[in-house]
């Protein structure tokens, strides 16, 4: 894995614009993995998926994290202050291939992972219909009382549990933070999502930097490459100047 370089920065987000989180995930990983093929990235569970991506934001920016969210009982703002190392998980599963046993059925599923997710999208608003294809993607074997048995033959309460057990089976893919509101003193654990957050600082850095290029050129008539070769310090130092 490499960090990414400004120029980097800013070729994911102007691609990113016109994809989904799934596909700003892999332009991601394929920008920090230059020699892994695409096919191999997308195949790798969530979890391992945004294992890389902590890191690559680590990497990238650094491994502090300042964000707001808001409290969902009154609605006021509260900042987080954390470390990337806080969000990872102590041990990655080994195997992508979790068994599950349910009364007399005994099942054995594959770790989702991005391609899944992104089978599934349109499903998003019907949760059942989504979870059922999500276990049909991802189902090795079925078997009940020994013998084997097709997909279709499972109830839902079956289908749900056993999804269930698969997210247990990669907690790094269903990060949580405990925030507690410092107005009214709710606390709650809110999901953190590394591909949302990551780009959210990928488009600021993209358009503050674009705007800084826009400066310079403008004072200097020097061209983007050149501007971005300067190096983030002697970049502000041309900017104060300009704006002296």
């Amino acid at each position: 894995m490499r960090a990414l370089l400004a120029s980097d920065l800013l070729d994911v987000w102007e691609r990113g614009l016109a994809q989904m989180p799934l596909g700003r995930a892999a332009t991601l990983l394929a920008t920090a993995f230059p020699d892994r093929p695409t096919e191999q990235l997308e195949s790798l569970p969530i979890g391992r998926r945004d294992a890389l991506l902590l890191a690559l934001r680590e990497r990238t920016f650094g491994p502090s994290v300042n964000a707001v969210t808001s409290c969902e009982k009154c609605k006021a703002a509260v900042e987080l202050n954390f470390q990337i190392a806080d969000l990872r998980v102590d041990a990655l599963p080994e195997q992508e291939l979790v068994e599950v046993t349910i009364g007399e059925y005994t099942l054995r599923l594959r770790l989702p992972n991005s391609a899944d997710l992104a089978r599934i999208l349109p499903l998003a608003a019907r949760n059942t219909e989504a979870v059922e294809a999500l276990f049909r993607a991802c189902l090795d074997r079925a078997e009940h009382a020994g013998a084997s048995v097709e997909a279709v033959a499972l109830s839902e309460e079956i289908i749900g549990q056993a999804i269930e057990a698969v997210a247990q089976a990669d907690p790094q893919a269903d990060i949580r933070l405990a925030i507690e509101c410092p107005e009214c003193g709710f606390k709650a654990r809110v999901p953190f999502d590394i591909v949302s957050f990551l780009w959210r600082e990928i488009e600021d850095f993209a358009i503050r930097t674009l705007r800084e290029i826009h400066a310079l050129a403008s004072a200097y008539g020097w061209s983007e490459d050149q501007i971005l070769a300067l190096g983030p310090v002697r970049r502000r130092c041309y900017l104060e100047m300009v704006g002296a």
